[in-house]
């Protein structure tokens, strides 16, 4: 172990669009870019979070792996969508060995599975002043056969699989790493992947209530072709802005809007309803990362329709990296997409 350094892990964002790797240095309390690199997926090999083209998508890490030159082997992902469940909980007071013995039995209350086809974790948050009786917790399932093949492709693909995450906790550690939360600010997070959804509102700086949705940038893309009979690549082009015919603007710019405004609403209805099922906690801001955050105007629709100041997050914004090493230009137009993986990037291998 050269200077006490902690054992540093490869961020691997395997996403429905693309499969995107992270690598961070830690030092004294700061962390530097040591390596990244995004590989395009073809559409389907990666549906509602189900792996349907493991192939694919192994060849896709390999590359990634080979072209960054890292000599790194130990990998953290994530997982989102249908198989993954998160709801915090109070429980009575009790020791991590206590909650340990008796979490089978109080997930069963909470998640819609069969418990012995989940892998379940938690995370205590501890007990309240105003009732120091109970305590908060996070608990997490996910459905043992995505989480297999999650593990299996990264096996497969040379690496060793340390942590698997969930898609809405890696933005919330990429957000500590690079925003000053305040303590009593009550923040959504919103991750706008090609087909997930994934948001989640933080209290206290701990998840209040996450939500996917099954909908992403793809359906505005899908929406542009539609209307102007034109391949994915162009209408991809269109959809973050590229430059286009005076004839077709006003068609694209409707079809933008109608589009847009669908996705909004979503994640209105689910920020309206976070709002509904608790004593009226004002929003103060929504962070949105993800790459269907890049959509044109995306963030003023979403402004709009919210009525809650809307920002892109920059997970590169208090990470160090060298000019020599990497573009500024290029880490500012990749940086939404970038936000699952530095998130995972910045886990350890042992932590829970």
């Amino acid at each position: 172990m050269i200077f006490g350094r902690k054992k540093g892990v490869i961020g691997l964002d395997i996403g429905s669009n693309s499969i995107k790797l992270v690598e961070l240095r830690e030092s004294q309390n700061s962390f530097k870019l040591e390596n990244l690199g995004i590989a395009p997926l073809p559409p389907e090999a990666i549906v509602d979070g189900a792996l349907m083209d493991s192939v694919t998508i192994i060849d896709a890490i390999r590359q990634l792996v080979a072209d960054s030159k890292t000599r790194t082997k130990d990998a953290v992902t994530s997982v989102s969508g249908h198989s993954v469940i998160v709801k915090k909980i109070t429980l009575p007071l009790m020791s991590v060995p206590e909650l340990e013995e008796s979490i089978q039995w109080e997930a069963e209350r909470y998640i819609p599975f069969d418990i012995n086809d989940v892998n379940i974790d938690f995370q205590i948050f501890g007990s309240t002043p105003e009732n120091p009786e109970v305590m908060d917790v996070v608990l997490v399932a996910a459905k043992k056969d995505i989480v297999n093949d999650y593990v299996s492709v990264v096996i497969e693909s040379g690496l060793n699989p340390v942590i698997i995450d969930v898609d809405a906790f890696a933005i919330e550690n990429m957000l500590s790493v690079n925003y000053e939360i305040g303590k009593e600010e009550t923040v959504a997070v919103v991750n706008v992947g090609a087909s997930i959804t994934n948001i989640n509102i933080l209290k206290d700086n701990m998840t209040a209530f996450t939500r996917d949705i099954f909908k992403g940038g793809n359906q505005i893309t899908d929406e542009i072709q539609r209307q102007l009979h034109i391949d994915y690549e162009e209408a991809e082009k269109i959809k973050v802005g590229s430059k286009i015919d005076a004839v077709s603007q006003p068609v694209i710019q409707e079809v933008l809007r109608s589009a847009s405004e669908s996705l909004a609403n979503e994640i209105g209805n689910s920020i309206e309803f976070y709002q509904s099922t608790t004593t009226y906690e004002k929003i103060e801001k929504l962070y949105l990362s993800g790459g269907g955050s890049k959509t044109k105007d995306f963030d003023i629709i979403l402004q709009q329709v919210i009525g809650i100041p809307v920002e892109i997050v920059n997970p590169f914004k208090k990470i160090e990296y060298t000019g020599k090493s990497f573009d500024l230009e290029y880490l500012r137009e990749i940086g939404p997409m970038m936000a699952v993986g530095v998130g995972l990037a910045t886990r350890k291998v042992g932590d829970r």
